[in-house]
């Protein structure tokens, strides 16, 4: 299995710390936030990577090169300009191939283990969802008890970004054009296609400065 990390975003939120540094290569635990990423899925046994740079993509090309030093393998998908996330699945799916693959945010972090991921089945998608975070209190998707996910119904949880998927969801899109992922999403629960687990543990959205020293702070106390 393959995975795709996600890390063409520009950070706007993040300055002016990615003024110079894009999002990725922000540190937490002495290390880039895309190297927790890296070593997370190497130790779940996924090596080959599948990567989409846009903002400052050859500082984060040169830090991480190949892959090796980390004992996996990267292949680069560049964007001109950020693609969104389907568009930027969609312009990767030469390098990711026809079977399902574990798709990564780059501006998050948990403890998530993607090994506990059940196989698609018939389903396009399974998502990881969590707790409503304090600055997302509405959450974005409803949890059945069968594990079904709905886009509407009570309690909503919010997306961890992370997921397993099959590029039969964006494979129709036409290559080299922004589309926002979370419309295919709710068109495939509408369907029937998406099932979810609900993930207990850590888990951090670091999409501002704040959020970034808040991580740094669980880190350097575990």
């Amino acid at each position: 299995m393959k995975a795709m990390i996600l890390a063409a975003g520009l950070g706007t939120r993040m300055r002016p710390l990615t003024d110079h540094c894009p999002k990725p290569l922000l540190k937490a635990g002495g290390k880039p936030l895309i190297v927790h990423h890296i070593e997370r899925l190497r130790d779940a046994g996924i090596t080959e990577l599948v990567i989409n740079v846009s903002h400052l993509a050859d500082s984060i090309i040169t830090t991480l090169g190949d892959g090796s030093a980390y004992g996996v393998s990267i292949a680069w998908s560049r964007e001109q300009t950020p693609l969104e996330t389907a568009g930027g699945i969609r312009k990767a799916i030469s390098l990711l191939g026809a079977a399902p693959f574990v798709l990564v945010n780059g501006d998050v972090w948990s403890d998530f283990d993607v090994k506990t991921l059940a196989p698609l089945g018939n389903d396009l998608a399974r998502l990881v969802l969590v707790d409503n975070p304090a600055h997302h209190p509405n959450g974005d998707f409803h949890l059945d008890r069968q594990g079904r996910v709905h886009v509407t119904g009570q309690p909503q949880l919010t997306y961890a970004g992370i997921g397993l998927y099959d590029p039969a969801l964006v494979v129709s899109l036409t290559p080299g054009h922004p589309v926002k992922l979370a419309p295919l999403l709710k068109d495939a629960m509408n369907d029937g296609y998406v099932g979810g687990l609900h993930h207990r543990g850590q888990w951090f959205d670091i999409g501002t400065p704040e959020r970034l020293t808040a991580l740094q702070s669980h880190l350097s106390q575990a």
